[in-house]
């Protein structure tokens, strides 16, 4: 194997981070890591609320630029595996694709139009049906039916929400959205759903009552927590916590790397950062792990941070150096190798994209010896945590990183088994740019949605059986619908998600010939950044 030696960062980049380039972490596929878990001694009942999640767009079920199908969130997914779909309260996005913009939506309305292939003449037309559907989009949510905030009775279980990092989990809440939202304005040029990251979280979090429009997301978790009758010792059986993405990922939207500084726990003033220096990440998540604590759930699974340089929102250019893991830059994938331009094209150095992975590690490193802190700890203190690596679960399905460049693979890394369902798809999912075959069907990637970031449906299925995989070692109870308990290990429907994924089943076959239109999307909207709830304006 030839030897690794990605090792160097940008002189700006913290100590810390040059320590960890030198020596990469190697990713923990073992959740309890090893350590027994507490006794079940005093243990009782069933908690009510049987899945509770706190976390960002991942979890938020977000896809190609919006949030909508969030009956397809891998939360969502497991609820149905746990017999409690109906049960399960998570937000809800009717109208127009989501917020705040579908680029699926926009892709097959010009398809439908204009076919697979938009010739040089047909882009103006193009540009002008792209604004007709943002006007409608636009009125629908700020003037229409869209614009109404439903009526909520309880708290809902998925308490994600797209753009978040840690810091907003901690500290936003209903009545500071709702100030924020300012008089509608209606831009005639480029119409845009003004403050959609506001308007989408308050179908998050509960605002029915004044005591619940104070809640943060933690201590919407804490009331359910507390939501239980003496029955049982506890109002939640599994809590999920996966956040941390948005720590890192304004470096592959933005495709510049500003460190955090000390006024990095300002709502305001950390806007400007798309990385945060690990010591300020391990102060945030010393904060979120005293909220955690306060949380009555049984088991809670902690998530690590994926490596924001795989998702193909950033395309590697050039060549790699030998031994090395990264491309010389990253540009956005409608950018060819033939057309980048380092001084005219928006990118990523391989020093950078280093640095960002070096930083994402220390994250990662912090979220394991909190799990490892608390399974063992002593006596009463002892908490019945697990972590699920995702950051090495996504970095067994890169596949321009390792999967196509066996030489560079480290010690550790073993190519993920995909489910038999996708595995036996043509061709087999992969992590590549979506594009579609031209016939109808799809010709590359399946694992990530049209922005490059989010996942598919299929894709979010991964996630979710990861996660069930650890709520089996911790021995909760699956049900089938009619509530008879499901015996043996328990297999996500992978067939019913396919059936549901659009894009791995029918892609917009106009992938390839509107990649220009992404790019110009993103030059003069800012889609990338708004895909994130990244405050451009």
């Amino acid at each position: 194997m030839t030897a690794v030696t990605d090792k160097g960062v940008p002189p700006d980049a913290p100590d810390s981070v040059k320590a960890s380039a030198q020596h990469p972490r190697e990713p923990t596929f073992e959740p309890t890591l090893g350590i027994p878990s507490p006794s079940t001694s005093g243990q009782r009942g069933e908690p009510p609320h049987r899945l509770v999640v706190i976390g960002d767009s991942l979890s938020h079920g977000f896809q190609s630029g919006a949030v909508f199908n969030t009956d397809l969130s891998y939360p969502a997914i497991i609820a149905h595996e746990l017999g409690w779909s109906e049960q399960f309260r998570y937000p809800r996005y009717p109208g127009l694709g989501g917020l705040p913009l579908n680029l699926e939506l926009m892709m097959r309305t010009l398809e439908e139009r204009f076919g697979p292939d938009i010739s040089g003449w047909e882009v103006p037309l193009a540009l002008f049906e792209v604004r007709n559907l943002m006007d409608k989009i636009e009125n629908h949510w700020e003037r229409g039916a869209g614009s109404a905030i439903p009526s909520a009775s309880a708290i809902n279980h998925c308490l994600a929400m797209y753009g978040w990092d840690l810091r907003d989990a901690l500290e936003r809440n209903a009545a500071d959205l709702e100030a924020a939202i300012d008089r509608a304005s209606d831009d005639l040029l480029y119409p845009l759903v003004e403050h959609a990251s506001e308007r989408a979280a308050l179908r998050v979090y509960p605002g029915y009552s004044d005591a619940t429009r104070r809640l943060t997301l933690f201590e919407a978790a804490m009331a359910l927590g507390n939501d239980h009758d003496d029955s049982t010792e506890s109002g939640i059986d599994t809590l999920v916590v996966f956040l941390g993405a948005n720590n890192a990922l304004g470096t592959v939207t933005q495709l510049k790397v500003v460190w955090s500084e000390d006024n990095f726990r300002d709502l305001r003033a950390k806007r400007r950062y798309t990385a945060w220096q690990p010591e300020h990440f391990k102060d945030e998540l010393d904060a979120v792990v005293e909220r955690v604590n306060q949380v009555k759930a049984r088991h809670v699974i902690w998530c690590t941070v994926p490596h924001v340089t795989i998702a193909p929102i950033t395309r590697g250019v050039g060549d790699k150096s030998p031994g090395s893991r990264y491309f010389r830059f990253y540009t956005r994938p409608w950018i060819s190798d033939a057309d980048f331009d380092p001084g005219r094209d928006k990118h990523l150095t391989d020093q950078q994209a280093r640095a960002v992975d070096a930083a994402i590690d220390c994250y990662n490193q912090a979220i394991t010896e909190v799990v490892e802190a608390a399974r063992s700890a002593d006596g009463e203190a002892q908490r019945d945590w697990y972590l699920l690596d995702i950051a090495g679960l996504m970095d067994r399905l890169a596949s321009r990183r390792y999967i196509d460049d066996p030489g560079i693979r480290p010690p550790w890394w073993s190519e993920y088994p995909l489910p038999p369902q996708l595995a036996s798809l043509s061709p087999v999912p992969n992590s590549h740019f979506l594009t579609g075959d031209g016939n109808g069907g799809r010709g590359n990637g399946g694992l990530f949605s049209l922005d490059g970031v989010h996942p598919t449906t299929v894709a979010y299925g991964l996630i979710a059986q990861e996660m069930i995989n650890i709520m089996q070692t911790a021995g909760i109870v699956f049900r089938h619908p009619n509530g008879t308990i499901r015996t043996g290990p328990v297999a996500v429907d992978f067939d019913r998600l396919i059936r549901r994924d659009t894009l791995v089943q029918r892609p917009p076959q106009n992938l390839m010939a509107g990649l220009h239109l992404l790019g110009w999307a993103d030059e003069t909207l800012g889609w990338v950044m708004r895909a994130i709830g990244f405050n451009i304006g």
